[in-house]
């Protein structure tokens, strides 16, 4: 996924691309999913490094995203879509098409393999930058717009409606929680003062606001990055989207599979390493007990360290700073 850079520019190259995919493919003829697929940067070579009986499973919220994805699946045969989360990886992968099947939509209900087992499953976490660089979908800082930052614009509430009704308390936890903002109780009081005068509805009208309730200004980065931070990510339940998500991954996985998770904030990348840290020690044991490591059955081995950005990848792309890129492969 991409970002906004400070002043309002976009970067669209994709991060990690031929680093995930190298990682991620052990067996050509598998079955893969692309759980975030955006515009298709990751699974269009995903698709040139897979065998003829390989298979693509892509996955996404936003519903442009999808009709993106459709137009790949109408020219690749071993490519299926599903339009939803990627917290529903599970019952996704047992809905793909079964046998010679392969084509068409994954559709609710429409369970085929129950027994499916895929070789890897690829997570690029975050807003992508055609979703940033259309200030119709709410998500830009420095791009006015309708206040909405879904990424299914057609499911949910919008973060105005969110921000019309949510106690001053609660935008405060939001923005401190999911946008590590120190001065969210500024900002949220700031923000239900102005409701009072007048309905927030434009994403200038909230970047005004939170930056003018941000007493230090940081260089090279908007006054209101953070606050968009934690209000996108509570209105699209993100976090919690993505512990399920890791979950069904390793559930779903077999053995020798990989997961190939690339995040590009704290919040993301402490979930993302806390769960393969838990499953690479295996089960809990009290403090004492003589066990081996085989009896502590870890079901994930890392490969190879944490992954970050060049310096060449940083100067390309301001949001390449940030990312990281975990790759951890099934034991049991």
């Amino acid at each position: 996924m991409e970002s906004e850079t400070a002043d309002g520019g976009f970067q669209h190259e994709t991060v990690f691309l031929a680093e995930a995919v190298d990682a991620l493919i052990t067996d050509p003829e598998g079955v893969y999913v692309d759980g975030t697929f955006g515009r298709g940067g990751h699974s269009r070579l995903l698709l040139q490094k897979l065998g003829a009986s390989g298979r693509l499973l892509v996955i996404d919220k936003d519903p442009e995203a999808i009709a993106v994805a459709e137009e790949l699946r109408a020219s690749d045969h071993r490519v299926s879509v599903a339009h939803g989360s990627f917290a529903d990886l599970a019952r996704l992968v047992r809905e793909l098409p079964a046998g010679g099947q392969r084509q068409g939509e994954v559709k609710q209900g429409d369970s085929r393999q129950d027994d499916v087992k895929v070789s890897g499953v690829l997570l690029d976490l975050g807003v992508s930058s055609p979703q940033l660089d259309d200030a119709r979908r709410g998500f830009s800082f420095t791009h006015d717009g309708p206040l909405d930052m879904r990424m299914n614009n057609k499911q949910g509430i919008s973060a105005a409606e969110w921000l019309a009704t949510a106690a001053e308390e609660e935008i405060a936890r939001v923005i401190y929680e999911y946008g590590e903002e120190k001065f969210s109780r500024r900002m949220a009081r700031a923000i239900v003062a102005e409701r009072a005068r007048q309905p927030i509805t434009t994403t200038k009208q909230l970047a005004d606001i939170v930056a003018q309730a941000n007493p230090a200004w940081e260089r090279h980065k908007h006054p209101a990055t953070r606050a968009f931070q934690g209000i996108r990510i509570f209105i699209n339940d993100e976090l919690r989207d993505l512990e399920t998500a890791l979950q069904a991954t390793l559930d779903v996985l077999a053995v020798g599979g990989r997961m190939a998770i690339i995040s590009f904030h704290s919040l993301e990348d402490r979930i993302v390493k806390q769960f393969m840290q838990k499953h690479v020690r295996g089960d809990d044991f009290p403090p004492g007990v003589p066990v081996t490591s085989a009896q502590l059955k870890p079901r994930l081995k890392l490969v190879g360290k944490a992954l970050k950005t060049s310096d060449a990848a940083r100067g390309r792309n301001v949001r390449a700073r940030s990312a990281v890129m975990r790759v951890a492969e099934k034991l049991a």
